[in-house]
């Protein structure tokens, strides 16, 4: 059920040997992000429960689950890209239905991400959900 651009990187991860590649990749991936505006860095989109300050904006257009995020973290904004590549595109009745954690656990990261950082992950999929839970039932 992933989209395409997350087995991208699922390929790519299979591709770079050590973590220290990997982890470097999702910086990368954070980088290649354009940055949220000023203006929708707000307390309605910043998600609570992240070491790092972190904002999320969702949007439905036609049904369809988007969201664009920034962090001040340059390794959480890289794990923002990863959450990106997994739900962005997705009808916003299937979002539910991911199962974030289990594709998540494809790339290993639960295994090198602080308890801090992985609490923040689990906070970020969260609020998607919950974002696309309601717009499901509006």
């Amino acid at each position: 059920m992933a989209r395409d651009a997350f087995e991208e990187i699922v390929e790519d991860f299979e591709f770079l040997e050590d973590w220290e590649d990997r982890y470097r990749h999702v910086i990368e991936l954070g980088k290649a992000m354009d940055p949220l505006e000023d203006a929708l860095k707000v307390p309605a989109t910043k998600v609570e429960g992240c070491a790092s300050q972190v904002w999320l904006h969702p949007r439905i257009e036609g049904g369809i689950f988007e969201f664009d995020g920034d962090s001040d973290a340059m390794i959480v904004r890289g794990l923002i890209a990863v959450l990106r590549a997994l739900y962005n595109g997705t009808p916003v009745a299937e979002v539910a239905a991911i199962d974030a954690h289990g594709e998540l656990a494809r790339l290993g990261l639960h295994d090198h991400l602080s308890a801090q950082r992985s609490n923040g992950v689990r906070a970020m999929i969260e609020r998607i959900r919950l974002v696309a839970a309601e717009a499901a039932a509006a």
